[in-house]
């Protein structure tokens, strides 16, 4: 019998992905479990594994084409049940006719399974339907019918698919009517004169997944919190010699040390006195959800954008275990590894934007979270000790936060407490107990 395998719903309220690399082809044999295809989500890249066993009959979708969650990925041919078996089954279940739910446990992913008839195909909708006429011409012209294989080579050699008439069933527009429209002298191209000119000036970019996402949360965070931002400097002096004391015994351990880990260790100390800043508005139930633990988010930039990984109870870790999860996030996060799972449920975040350059900058809260902390870049400035100006080490810090919940005063003495650990480590690491070895 043949089954039509779905784009599944992962998650996170995912609503679409784009194809980066198909696993399989037209023929192949496929054991459940095997990888289909590689998605890239608004959030990660991941591989979607089949649901069954059997030959890949047909495969829906070329690279980079976007596919909506419900959209049928391929058809697989499983041995040993006729089609006419199969719409029998089908029939007799309590499930939608021709059409079943399949949950597999190990895999990571649900997806719909749709029997797929003799005389049934895919428009570009996803949808099912058997070949019989479509409505009227004037309904073809507005959503004309065709394999997404189609579309892509449509696009790809300049050919307007609406006025192409397809071959297909009911009328669907295939590959080889795309080729034959492109070999025609008077082939029904799109209209490029007039971009002609403008072609060496300009250059269209489509936005990536991620960079709709980011596009997305900041308008989000933007309307639905009430940004305050305060700015400030510390002197870290005993900071930067204590890491260059640790750096080179890490190193040998295979853990590159920055500072990161250290105003983390700062951060999640000071959240336990400030819980506040450690929650969330629920402004439709009207109360305040405070989280009795810390997973702090670190925005991590790579080619793609922006990404917020979590470490998960970050106040438990010591320095040497928090620097080698930034290692790892940082390394994964670069390759598009980072799991769906690694992203959820931060309760505070952190951006290191000196890491790359910028001195001060007004970071925006990562909603539903309430603050966000931002490290800048470290510099060398004069500044006074004991009566005297000397070359200090100076540490830009810079903190917005929802103003809905946290006060000005609240926040002031929350960072005035993180930069007086910065200052002195010593102190900050006494005050943890036992996860304050290095």
């Amino acid at each position: 019998m043949k089954y039509i395998f779905k784009f599944p719903d992962i998650g996170e309220g995912l609503e679409e992905g784009k194809i980066v690399q198909w696993y399989v082809r037209k023929g192949q044999n496929i054991a459940s479990g095997d990888p289909i295809v590689k998605m890239e989500t608004d959030k990660v890249v991941t591989d979607i594994p089949s649901p069954r066993e059997g030959v890949i009959s047909q495969v829906f979708g070329a690279v980079g084409e976007t596919v909506k969650v419900g959209n049928a990925l391929v058809e697989i041919d499983i041995e040993g049940v006729s089609g006419e078996e199969a719409q029998a089954v089908a029939k007799a279940e309590i499930a939608p006719p021709s059409e079943k739910v399949v949950e597999e446990k190990g895999f990571g992913v649900v997806g719909t399974i749709e029997v797929a008839g003799d005389g049934a195909y895919l428009p570009s909708s996803g949808e099912g339907l058997s070949a019989t006429p479509i409505a009227t011409a004037e309904t073809a012209r507005r959503k004309v019918l065709a394999t997404p294989v189609a579309r892509a080579m449509a696009k790809e050699l300049g050919v307007d698919i609406n006025s192409v008439s397809g071959t297909g069933p009911a009328g669907r527009v295939t590959k080889k009517d795309i080729e034959a429209a492109s070999r025609m002298p008077s082939a029904p191209l799109l209209a490029q004169a007039a971009t002609a000119t403008d072609a060496n000036r300009r250059e269209y970019v489509p936005l990536s997944m991620i960079r709709r996402t980011i596009a997305k949360n900041m308008l989000r965070s933007k309307q639905n919190a009430a940004h305050m931002s305060v700015m400030e400097e510390v002197e870290v002096s005993e900071l930067v010699q204590i890491r260059e004391r640790i750096k080179s015994p890490l190193a040998e351990r295979g853990i590159r040390l920055s500072y990161l880990p250290f105003v983390i260790k700062a951060v999640t100390t000071a959240l336990k006195h400030h819980p506040v800043l450690n929650s969330e508005l629920d402004i439709e139930n009207e109360r305040i959800i405070r989280k009795n633990y810390i997973n702090i988010g670190i925005a991590v930039d790579t080619e793609e954008g922006l990404v917020v990984p979590v470490i998960r109870d970050a106040d438990k870790l010591s320095i040497a275990e928090l620097a080698r999860r930034i290692n790892s996030i940082s390394e994964r996060a670069a390759s598009r590894q980072i799991t769906l799972d690694e992203m959820k449920d931060g309760t505070f975040t952190i951006t290191s934007y000196g890491s790359i350059g910028g001195y001060f900058a007004v970071p925006v809260i990562n909603y539903p979270q309430v603050a966000i902390l931002g490290v800048g870049r470290l510099a060398e400035k004069p500044v006074i000790r004991d009566a005297a100006v000397v070359p200090g080490k100076v540490l830009p810090i810079s903190m917005s936060v929802d103003h809905r919940i946290v006060d000005g005063g609240e926040v002031a003495r929350f960072l005035n407490e993180v930069l007086a650990y910065l200052k002195d480590p010593v102190l900050m690491l006494a005050l943890e107990g036992g996860s304050n070895e290095i």
